[in-house]
């Protein structure tokens, strides 16, 4: 796992070949932020937060461009302890990793962000609820912005909520925003 761009750009870090994480690739990682490069100031203050956070790829890469403060949500033990580990050698203090379950946090949450990412297991039975369940709970800041990485065998286009989408091979970016003001494509 590497880091794109940003303070940490061209760090890398070996990910267990145990883990069961299916990391965001590189390739699909670099598109979203050049995307969200355009959608966002991240010298601004941004608060981002990182459901099923797996390996923290992209909780590095929100801090690594600058964003004040990342919360990064990973149910998984060992992956919660790899995320710890890392952020230990970075020696860096402005991602808070929990080890929680990405459902229970959403309804127990009070904070807002301005970046919202999850990257669920494609196969996860409540994947689709979860557009719905960022707005119902108002975790996002008045534009903020949530994606969701998913597989081909979700649409989106008709969330009243919905952004834009973007495809990079099988990996699948929808965005959404609590007040959209025009559907980009």
């Amino acid at each position: 796992m590497r880091v794109i761009s940003g303070i940490y750009k061209g760090r890398r870090f070996d990910v267990p070949h145990s883990f069961k994480a299916r990391p965001t690739t590189d390739f699909a990682k670099e598109n979203l932020f050049n995307v969200l490069s355009n959608l966002i100031d991240f010298d601004n203050q941004i608060q981002a937060l990182d459901l099923f956070a797996g390996t923290g790829s992209i909780s590095l890469e929100f801090i690594s461009r600058g964003c004040e403060q990342v919360v990064s949500i990973e149910k998984d033990r060992d992956h919660y302890a790899f995320i710890c580990k890392v952020l230990k050698e970075l020696g860096d203090t402005s991602c808070l990793p929990i080890k929680a379950d990405v459902f229970k946090f959403i309804g127990r949450c009070r904070e807002q962000y301005d970046i919202i990412f999850a990257d669920p297991p494609y196969a996860l039975p409540d994947l689709t609820a979860l557009p719905d369940l960022i707005i119902e709970h108002q975790l996002l800041k008045e534009n903020g912005i949530f994606i969701l990485e998913h597989g081909n065998d979700h649409q989106f286009e008709k969330h009243p909520h919905f952004m834009q989408h973007r495809r990079y091979g099988a990996v699948n970016f929808t965005f959404f925003q609590p007040t959209v003001k025009a559907a980009v494509t």
